[in-house]
């Protein structure tokens, strides 16, 4: 007998069957699905998907051969198949905290920010400190960083919190800057800097490394917290369509939520989680081995670490000063001497390395420190990533090539940014900024995310750009930076059988071929023969783990 488990999420359903149930052969047909294959870059389409036991049987197209119209028939009602999303680049916990958080996402200025802020807090009296996230100067009018003062005259005698929408910068009241000790003497961090006004006070931003000066002095999250924001993420996830994510710097409290909840089949989805490369226990989990799970939804084999900052707050690290602030190259999370030595050392421990890197310094220091660990180390087939891959000097794309480097990119990144790039990098860095076409052609793996919940969490939005590099506008007419677009067939590749490459996984995931697991999504229109403008609009009617119903739209 099967064990399911319902829960209501958010107004969504969320179905939890035993990974151990046996599914009875089943029929889907009457439907139009595409899938990459293994063997040749174009997509398969076909018209029905048989599968057993959560495989794939076949797909086959309509009036050839069937062998399995004894198996039990599901109708697809003519609405379209792709095989279950992939986001190579996103944060699980981070997601279900900001559901539970005050949420800042377009809002339009500062004065608008505070007002949701003080809303957020009238409605959570209980809450120790406000926390959310998400505001991004850029759209605002002046486009200048938000100040203390705003959110000390709302009238919350609590301390606030306000994470920038690209996580590497966050806004803070006074109450929370006298918490964390930060005074008119305190000295910037390595790696990280505290904005001050013109008398060398702070302002209340603090950028990357500078954070924890303000972070460190949040209690705890309960276990009971945890679980209830991971699973608002699962549900949101599969919703969306998602079935497996690549979990970027997992902490060790929710990488442990994780191996439990999989020893009693409580993983709604598949999670590559990659380990905290600031973890004081790093050299005990390296140790541990590898963590794998025959039925693919763990898999515990790479390490996150951080190069850089990120180009909105200007803490992507340079090799020449920002075109919009002529006295500054960035930040350098990690020395590089530092970052030399964790490479070397994960790498020898046979765990993938996945490193931020943003800036074309930043990248030109990864590429250095995979090139010089490959001289002592054989680790070219571990499949190591740079993660965003933002902006790379045209000098260094081939290295990515030669050092075997995965391009682990977010398309959205580009219509995000677009607005704001080319203040921060000028026209010539743009050449080899978000640089999709110039990897692809050089035979360079592009394994695709979101990087929720800096960006929403939605792959059809990752498509769309990828494809049209517009907004959801349709501007700028003709795509921004065209030359970089992908093509459908690649974007979905990217979002499916590639980034299942780059999680050591294309053998049992990220495609609808026989003895893989069926994962599988049901959506309402044709995001690669139908109108490219509308991909971003994508519904999800279904998601299939395992030759499961994980989510019915309501």
């Amino acid at each position: 007998m099967k064990k399911i488990i319902a829960l209501a999420v958010s107004g969504l359903t969320l179905i939890l069957t035993s990974q151990n149930a046996v599914a009875q052969c089943q029929l889907y047909q009457n439907i139009k699905g595409y899938t990459p294959t293994s063997h040749t870059l174009k997509l398969t389409q076909f018209d029905w998907l048989a599968f057993d036991q959560g495989k794939v049987l076949a797909t086959g197209i309509k009036g050839t051969t069937n062998p399995y119209q004894h198996c039990q028939p599901i109708d697809g009602h003519q609405q379209f198949m792709l095989p279950g999303l992939i986001d190579a680049h996103g944060h699980i916990a981070g997601l279900g905290f900001e559901m539970l958080s005050v949420n800042l996402r377009g809002i339009a200025s500062e004065a608008l920010a505070v007002d949701a802020v003080k809303n957020f807090a009238t409605k959570n009296p209980a809450s120790q400190w406000i926390k959310g996230g998400g505001w991004n100067q850029v759209l605002w009018q002046n486009k200048h960083f938000p100040h203390r003062d705003s959110l000390d005259k709302s009238g919350i005698k609590k301390p606030i919190l306000l994470e920038r929408v690209d996580g590497h910068a966050v806004w803070v009241n006074s109450q929370a800057l006298a918490l964390a000790g930060i005074n008119k003497e305190t000295p910037d961090p390595q790696g990280g800097k505290i904005e001050r006004d013109e008398n060398g006070e702070a302002t209340g931003v603090l950028i990357d490394n500078a954070m924890e000066f303000v972070r460190s002095k949040i209690p705890p999250i309960s276990a009971a917290e945890q679980e209830i924001a991971l699973d608002k993420a699962f549900a949101h996830l599969l919703s969306l369509g998602i079935v497996n994510v690549h979990d970027a710097g997992v902490d060790e409290k929710v990488i442990n939520s994780y191996i439990e909840r999989n020893k009693t089949d409580r993983l709604p989805i598949r999670i590559y989680a990659m380990l905290d490369g600031s973890s004081q226990k790093l050299t005990q989990w390296l140790d541990r081995g590898i963590i794998s799970d025959h039925k693919d939804f763990l898999s515990i084999r790479s390490v996150k670490l951080y190069a850089d900052g990120a180009l909105g707050s200007r803490g992507a690290a340079l090799l020449a000063p920002y075109s919009d602030d002529i006295q500054n190259t960035g930040l350098l999370r990690t020395p590089t001497s530092d970052l030399d030595t964790l490479v070397h050392h994960i790498l020898s421990k046979g765990f993938q390395v996945n490193v931020h890197a943003i800036g074309d310094k930043a990248n030109r220091l990864v590429l250095d420190a995979f090139e010089k660990a490959y001289k002592t180390v054989n680790a070219k087939s571990l499949r190591n990533r740079i993660e965003h891959a933002q902006v790379v000097s045209l000098k260094d794309i081939s290295r990515f090539k030669s050092l075997n480097i995965i391009a682990s990119m977010q398309p959205v990144h580009a219509t995000s940014d677009k607005n704001m790039a080319e203040d921060r990098l000028g026209k010539e860095r743009l050449k080899g900024a978000y640089a999709w076409y110039k990897f692809l052609q050089q035979g360079t793996i592009i394994a695709s995310g979101s990087d929720f919940p800096v960006e929403l969490a939605n792959v059809f939005h990752g498509l769309h750009a990828a494809i049209t590099r517009q907004d959801h506008t349709n501007q700028p007419k003709g795509g921004w930076l065209a030359d970089e677009k992908m093509t459908p067939a690649q974007a979905l590749r990217s979002f499916t059988l590639d980034a299942a490459y780059a999680a050591h996984q294309e053998k049992t995931l990220g495609s609808l071929e026989t003895g893989k697991w069926a994962d599988f999504v049901l959506i309402n229109q044709d995001v690669i023969h139908g109108k490219m403008e509308d991909i971003w609009k994508t519904q999800v009617f279904e998601t299939w783990v395992s030759g499961e119903k994980r989510y019915t739209k309501n």
